[in-house]
């Protein structure tokens, strides 16, 4: 048996509707006409240009990959460059220099951050982090180099270095880990912080137990960002790591070392077939080192899921 409420509540709503002339019927039919053709033109429109995007991708990769696996050979992977010429084992070997010391020097600050502008949001100090590292996403890389050229290769006399490489390309690639370590961590349940806070635990461990290993798939994709930067980069390196045509000496500074992306950038317009060939190898190879790392890391995730 319904209620006098619901029954006037009813009675109200059947008045409204009914009050309601043709005229204003037909201008609010309009109005969702209208909308829901904006809607669909923004909706065609972003899918137009993510089809272009796409194909110019696709293009660039395909172009890539067939220049550049019909330009690898044994001699790629077994000798040094000799003028423009020769192989790519010094620059192969310079790359994963660079990208792993500069990743060792910066996923600790920058997880480190991360982590203290996530837990303590609310303070000055967790702003002033943020307000940095927006600030340093924004400076262009050559900006960064010349100041790694300024500071290390003239001023504390370094010259060009695997030393000053890694640092420069190391400040580059923190704000990225700050910032994809900070947003991974505040995706993190408060719940379970609670729990853990509730059973005595104090701000280390919950930080280390419960939420780092929660966020660690957003943190890694972070790293990841990071280190295909590091590998990609080449207007901080040309101040700061030079060029060299030999393996690197064992030194971290007055050695200057060879990598990739500088292969690309000098060979690519060389008049030469067979400096165009290194260039072509040479970004191959800097797709495929940033390829096999993304999969191999997300295969480890899979694994560690699977294993929970």
């Amino acid at each position: 048996m319904s209620s006098p409420t619901m029954n006037s509540g009813a009675a109200m709503t059947a008045n409204a509707m009914t009050t309601i002339s043709p005229r204003d019927a037909a201008a609010r039919i309009a109005r969702m006409r209208r909308r829901q053709l904006r809607s669909r033109t923004g909706w065609a429109l972003c899918g137009i240009a993510f089809g272009l995007l796409g194909l110019a991708m696709s293009w660039i990769l395909l172009m890539v990959m067939v220049r550049g696996i019909s330009a690898l050979t044994p001699t790629v992977f077994l000798e040094v460059t000799q003028g423009t010429g020769g192989g790519l084992l010094n620059a192969i070997e310079g790359t994963l220099l660079i990208g792993v010391g500069s990743m060792l020097l910066a996923v600790p600050f920058g997880i480190a951050a991360g982590l203290y502008a996530a837990q303590f949001s609310h303070t000055l100090f967790a702003r002033v982090i943020r307000f940095m590292a927006d600030v340093l996403v924004g400076v262009p890389s050559i900006v960064l180099g010349y100041f790694g050229y300024v500071t290390m290769v003239e001023w504390l006399g370094w010259n060009f270095s695997l030393a000053a490489a890694c640092i420069t390309v190391a400040i580059l690639c923190l704000p990225y880990i700050c910032r994809t370590t900070e947003l991974a961590l505040s995706q993190v349940p408060a719940a379970m912080q609670e729990a853990a806070y509730a059973l005595g635990a104090g701000e280390g461990r919950v930080a280390w137990k419960i939420s780092l290993p929660v966020a660690m798939p957003g943190i890694l994709t972070g790293v990841l960002l990071a280190f295909a930067i590091s590998v990609g980069e080449t207007a901080p390196l040309i101040y700061t790591a030079g060029w060299s045509s030999y393996l690197w000496s064992g030194q971290i500074v007055r050695s200057p070392v060879g990598y990739l992306t500088y292969a690309i950038w000098a060979f690519i317009n060389e008049p030469f077939a067979a400096a165009n060939a290194l260039a072509y190898a040479a970004a191959f190879l800097v797709t495929f080192i940033v390829l096999a790392i993304s999969i191999g890391a997300r295969l480890v995730l899979l694994k560690r899921q699977g294993a929970r």
